[in-house]
């Protein structure tokens, strides 16, 4: 048996950043009203025709396969966590597949949202560790700027997301004492609806239906989420998915040199560290620069303060995910 490890790390984010003052032109709200709930400042925009998923995710990708130390042609499958693919289908791991040159590798797509790239990295590590594969890229992409009501009707939910991709190489690691320990994920379904995009989509409204009624005050094709609602049930699954990957693994709370969480509100993670009596060198937190990037957010969090120093080998690292669906996971790594 062996384990698998992150051997290479990457992030893109455009270059166009979107304070909240810029919001603030657009629809009524403004920077207080944005940092006190959610405590994002800003966040990166795509600028049309420049920057999509998949390229991004491709930019991703480079950095990571470069830092992992390995050749394009030794990759041997492609994860890739996205809500925001380029189109409907294909999906945009057979893009990357082609936009990087790889060999006709297998190429899978996670549509498990915030929690994806918990996903994604659960599936490489179950590959490597059964023997099938021994060097999977994992990318978490995404575009929402282009899918949100910039308008006052959408304030609520707009202002929080952002663009962006990061990446991960997942190798093959004979010492079972380093790389990934334990994944666990969890789905609760009944509440779906809560945080959803319900069209276009084949089971309620599909593009015809959106066309045929040409209705201005349709909102089935911009995101719903019931903040209040998935507030508390993340505080909840956070802590809970935790606990659980520690308690695998025999370890404590204490043990935790740095925890990466989903960067999906400042709050959330305030709560948890709290709860869970880290410090401010144990959590790694970066929405107030870039909002809510869904499955790119734990990639770039990671990749950042792998950069800054703040993971070294040996660290327990943690990372922790829950969004729609409603989905969730944790992630125990021993860098």
């Amino acid at each position: 048996m062996c384990h698998s490890k992150i051997s290479g790390l990457g992030y893109y984010v455009p270059e166009n950043v979107v304070t909240n003052d810029d919001l603030s032109k657009i629809m009524d709200t403004n920077d207080e009203w944005i940092q006190e709930r959610t405590g994002i400042k800003e966040r990166r925009h795509v600028i049309r025709g420049e920057d999509t998923t998949t390229s991004m995710g491709v930019k991703a990708a480079e950095i990571a396969i470069q830092r992992a130390n390995v050749a394009k042609e030794d990759i041997d499958f492609v994860i890739f966590a996205t809500l925001s693919p380029d189109y409907y289908f294909p999906g945009p791991g057979v893009l990357v597949q082609r936009d990087l040159g790889l060999r006709t590798v297998g190429a899978l797509d996670v549509r498990n949202q915030c929690s994806g790239f918990v996903y994604a990295i659960s599936i490489a590590d179950q590959y490597i560790k059964t023997g099938m594969y021994k060097n999977i890229l994992v990318i978490g992409s995404e575009v929402h700027s282009t899918g949100l009501d910039m308008t006052d009707r959408g304030r609520g939910v707009s202002v929080i997301f952002g663009d962006g991709a990061g990446a991960a190489v997942l190798s093959r690691e004979e010492d079972v004492t380093k790389g990934i320990l334990s994944t666990h994920l969890h789905s609760e379904g009944q509440h779906a609806e809560e945080l959803a995009l319900v069209a276009p989509g084949m089971g309620k409204r599909w593009v015809t239906d959106i066309i045929a009624d040409n209705d201005p005050n349709d909102e089935s094709y911009y995101p719903y989420m019931n903040g209040q609602f998935v507030f508390k049930n993340a505080v909840v699954r956070f802590s809970e998915v935790i606990n659980e990957g520690l308690q695998a693994n025999n370890l404590e709370v204490s043990d935790i040199n740095m925890l990466v969480p989903h960067q999906a509100n400042l709050r959330i993670s305030q709560f948890i560290q709290q709860k869970f009596k880290l410090s401010d060198d144990q959590v790694y937190n970066n929405i107030m620069n870039y909002g809510n990037t869904t499955a790119a957010s734990i990639p770039i969090a990671l990749t950042e303060a792998w950069e800054k120093g703040k993971i070294k080998s040996g660290d327990l690292v943690v990372l922790a995910a829950f969004g729609s669906g409603f989905t969730w996971g944790s992630v125990i790594i021993r860098w």
